[in-house]
């Protein structure tokens, strides 16, 4: 019997894309079907290319058609990504970016920067277009991670404009102060003059089309953190802590500060950085060096997200340091932790963009 075009999206519409809420027809998420006898091929769009559950959808696609249709039917699932993105915004600055995402840390010393440099690998790892801009001025660190140190960008003319071109590492867009300033140099700048770079990172490179463009941030809650918000919209806040009650408590301040009135920037999730220790020789060990689960306890006093644990271990400063990050590392077990996280995290980011009003950027009123 010649399967249809209208049974084969009934047994689909059985499918749940299970982060929105509603089957994967009611979405509009399958694209390009094609019968042919036994053979049924389609498209299924993702609301992000680093989806998480893409294989899940998949695999229940299969099963229903074979179920509900013809179960000698041969299907094959080829995947797109259409990076759902709600900027409410003129699109003046940054325009081809779809998400961006500032990740943040209540204080120093909490390996925010490591934690947004692998993010970002495991993201592109995943398919999508990725940037990753280094906004933390006084402590850059993305020229050391990425073994880029002493190397210097390009420029190119746009109309009457010159522009910076990024430099490109292991498949992301990288730009850092670190990058255009000499490392013996010390970035000693008042306020103004800081919140003036991060203007010109924004506005005066090319970054080019992005599924996600990761903004390093500098610790605490300060001017580049206003300036970058009444730059452009962002898409929401990661905010990286560990486990003890220190740095939980000034993680809470960068929460609170995000959930004002005024600037109302959604938090994507928080993560628990440097959460346990393993040996390499004990893989199976896990040693709570700084206490057990605090980011966990803080994301359920808040409600909001908790993106996973990452533990400490002698690889990733050594990987660091060599300019090697962990998510091009043999690390396996690390490796597996950022995987994870990045999944979360462009999950998260996916429900925030269907169930949240617009991005936008915000008004501070001095």
């Amino acid at each position: 019997m010649q399967m249809t075009h209208e049974q084969i999206m009934k047994a689909l519409s059985n499918v749940q894309e299970p982060d929105l809420g509603s089957d994967i027809v009611s979405l509009n998420m399958v694209k390009d079907l094609h019968i042919d006898g036994d053979a049924v091929r389609f498209t299924l769009v993702l609301t992000t290319p680093a989806c998480p559950m893409k294989d899940l959808m998949k695999n229940a696609s299969i099963n229903a058609i074979r179920l509900l249709v013809n179960k000698e039917a041969k299907v094959t699932v080829d995947f797109a990504s259409n990076t759902s993105s709600v900027r409410k915004d003129n699109g003046a600055v940054l325009p081809k970016v779809k998400n961006i995402i500032a990740v943040v840390s209540g204080k120093g010393g909490v390996g925010k920067s490591t934690v947004a440099a692998n993010l970002a690998l495991a993201l592109s790892k995943r398919g999508a277009a990725v940037g990753l801009m280094d906004a933390d001025i006084y402590g850059p660190s993305v020229p050391i991670m990425f073994g880029v140190r002493g190397e210097r960008p390009l420029m190119t003319q746009q109309g009457d404009k010159g522009m910076i071109v990024p430099l490109e590492k292991y498949g992301i867009k990288l730009m850092s102060i670190g990058l255009l300033v000499d490392e013996k140099d010390a970035v000693v700048w008042r306020g103004p003059m800081a919140s003036s770079a991060i203007r010109q990172f924004v506005t005066d490179v090319v970054w080019g089309e992005l599924d996600y463009l990761i903004i390093d941030m500098p610790p605490g809650t300060g001017d580049i953190h206003l300036t970058l918000m009444q730059l452009v919209p962002v898409t929401g806040v990661v905010v990286v802590t560990t486990p003890q009650d220190v740095a939980l408590a000034d993680a809470k301040k960068g929460i609170a500060m995000f959930g004002q009135a005024q600037i109302k920037v959604p938090i994507i999730g928080i993560v628990e950085n440097m959460s346990y220790f393993t040996p390499v020789e004990l893989p199976e060990n896990k040693y709570y060096i700084f206490g057990r689960d605090g980011g966990k306890r803080l994301a359920e006093e808040y409600d909001i997200p908790f993106l996973g644990q990452i533990p400490i271990v002698q690889g990733i400063r050594e990987g660091g340091d060599k300019g090697i990050p962990v998510m091009e590392s043999d690390d396996k077990i690390t490796r597996q932790a950022f995987e994870d996280f990045a999944g979360l995290t462009a999950r998260s980011i996916a429900m925030r963009n269907a169930n949240l009003e617009a991005t936008r950027v915000i008004e501070v009123v001095a």
